[in-house]
């Protein structure tokens, strides 16, 4: 197998859109979620989100681009450009058949769903817009990413709800481990803060209604947790191959060495009491890497701040480290902050991840007030900590029982 490093990060998120801005905000602990703005969301249960404010569009696409495109490839088409920077690619030295593009999203186009059925239904089917389904279906963002910059290796979208991004880069991963790519875009992207979206997840009494305190309402494992928060926006890393990475000076932010995939075969929505199938895919991450489960110092949590989802998740490390060596562990979820990005999430934590080994700093759980007996392992409460990580785990945990765990370890 050939080794795999990430070089280049891009995020879109409700704390900010430069990757640098991001990190210090999270850090400090910040909140990006607030009342919705994006529509009248008055009568609705849950009226907070984390929505994206500070992206200035103009500075990367023209006018006629962002009409042709959805607001969840927006968000990937910014992200990915910016680790083609960071990562300090020349395009025009690219051999692009060994370049591509696995970027998903958990729901894809619903705005444009929303509005073009309103205009089927007032205005009639021949003032429907040509380009409604290219907006819509989830594989376009990474076509659109593809043609940006002349891809044309393996591009597609996995889609596996929450799990999306963490299934993208893993399976990015998996291409240039075989020899089939060199580099590869890998991620997701999400723009699912929407009046049909909200009502959905609110008919299923999965958001927080926590309205009056937007950022308190996001608190993983607290025992007043109440559901989760809605967040938009993007998160994609540069994937290369460690000696083409070296052969052109690129700086290296660590390797992606493991990724662990299970399924639950439990409940539609419901993890599987226990935490089994996120365990499986835990200890998965680790045998594929090679290393020793003993040598893990964080995880970065799915943590979503539901009643269900934290307390199996806490089961699930249990059952993969062993009680003693989970509460050795450091883990935290930094949807504390940023909401819940959906299939962009775990493109959003594998960046913070691969910050983490950077710098040696372990981002806060924040609004952990109360225990929960259910939910008692060492979450990083309120406050970054400075601590040596080396190896680390990214959870992601998707509707439909998907587990998958990606671990990144500093390059030796």
């Amino acid at each position: 197998m050939r080794t795999v490093v990430i070089t280049g990060l891009g995020v879109v998120t409700p704390l900010g859109c430069r990757v640098d801005t991001v990190w210090e905000r999270i850090r400090a602990g910040q909140s990006g979620i607030g009342p919705i703005t994006g529509y009248d969301a008055s009568q609705m249960p849950c009226r907070i989100a984390g929505e994206v404010a500070e992206l200035d569009l103009d500075a990367f696409l023209s006018s006629k681009e962002q009409r042709r495109l959805e607001p969840f490839m927006h968000f990937g088409v910014v992200a990915a450009r910016m680790a083609v920077e960071d990562a300090g690619i020349e395009i025009d030295r690219l051999d692009a058949r060994r370049a591509g593009v696995v970027v998903g999203s958990g729901i894809g186009g619903i705005t444009t769903l929303e509005r073009q059925h309103i205009i089927l239904r007032e205005r009639g089917p021949d003032r429907n817009s040509p380009f409604m389904i290219p907006q819509m279906i989830i594989n376009m963002a990474a076509g659109v990413i593809a043609i940006e910059h002349g891809f044309r290796g393996p591009n597609y979208a996995a889609v596996s709800a929450c799990s999306t991004a963490a299934h993208c880069i893993g399976n990015a991963m998996r291409h240039i481990q075989h020899g089939e790519a060199d580099m590869m875009l890998a991620g997701g992207a999400e723009a699912a803060v929407t009046a049909l979206s909200m009502s959905g997840f609110s008919a299923m009494k999965a958001l927080s209604t926590r309205n009056d305190e937007p950022g308190r309402a996001s608190r993983p494992f607290d025992a007043d947790r109440d559901g989760f928060v809605m967040g938009e926006g993007a998160g994609i890393v540069m994937l290369e191959e460690l000696e083409h990475a070296r052969r052109r000076g690129a700086s290296i932010y660590c390797e992606l060495a493991g990724y662990g995939l299970s399924c639950d075969a439990h409940h539609i929505t419901a993890p599987v009491e226990g935490g089994e199938g996120a365990a499986d895919a835990m200890l998965l991450a680790i045998a594929d890497a090679g290393h020793d489960a003993d040598q893990i110092e964080y995880i970065n949590a799915h943590g979503t701040s539901t009643m269900l989802n934290d307390s199996c998740e806490t089961a699930a490390i249990k059952r993969a480290f062993g009680d003693d060596r989970a509460r050795g562990l450091l883990v935290s979820s930094t949807k504390s902050m940023t909401g819940h990005l959906l299939g962009a999430a775990a493109g959003l934590e594998t960046v913070i991840c691969a910050l983490v080994l950077r710098d040696g700093v372990v981002p806060p759980t924040m609004n952990y007030e109360t225990p929960d007996p259910n939910c008692d392992l060492d979450y990083v409460p309120n406050e970054a900590r400075e601590a040596k990580v080396n190896a680390c785990l990214n959870n992601a945990l998707g509707f439909g029982g998907h587990n998958t765990s990606l671990l990144l370890r500093k390059l030796v």
